[in-house]
């Protein structure tokens, strides 16, 4: 199952790359990510395969993974509606989503609390 890590960076030119680049050095592709400012500091939700690795190659450059987890990806049409299509089966299953963002290959990245009525959602979307 795949993963998103959060990390704190600061919100600085270059602070992207370093992450980037330190993850390509050690192996680690990031399958899809999304990132937001605040008080001069950047979210960061890195989504990667695989976990390990991760937080030992970002500590040698001082960037401490915040928070990590599994995650549900989805493959969805580049369309319109697809995301409230997608959304719609969540909500009629009664699963409030808690993050979502894009991955690569149109995969849809969310994050449910509860994952057992998530993916009986995510498996009923994929069968239609």
């Amino acid at each position: 199952m795949p993963y998103d890590v959060t990390l704190v960076i600061n919100d600085i030119p270059g602070a992207l790359a370093r992450v980037g680049e330190t993850l390509g050095k050690a192996g680690i592709n990031i399958e899809g990510y999304c990132s937001f400012p605040s008080a001069g500091k950047s979210f960061l939700h890195i989504l990667v395969d695989e976990i390990k690795g991760v937080q030992e190659a970002l500590g040698e450059v001082d960037v401490e993974v915040e928070h990590q987890r599994e995650v549900f990806t989805v493959d969805v049409e580049d369309r319109p509606g697809e995301l409230g299509k997608v959304a719609r089966f969540m909500a009629d299953s009664g699963v409030n989503i808690d993050m979502v963002y894009m991955g690569t290959n149109t995969r849809l990245v969310m994050c449910a609390f509860n994952t057992e009525a998530a993916r009986a959602a995510i498996d009923r979307y994929e069968a239609s």
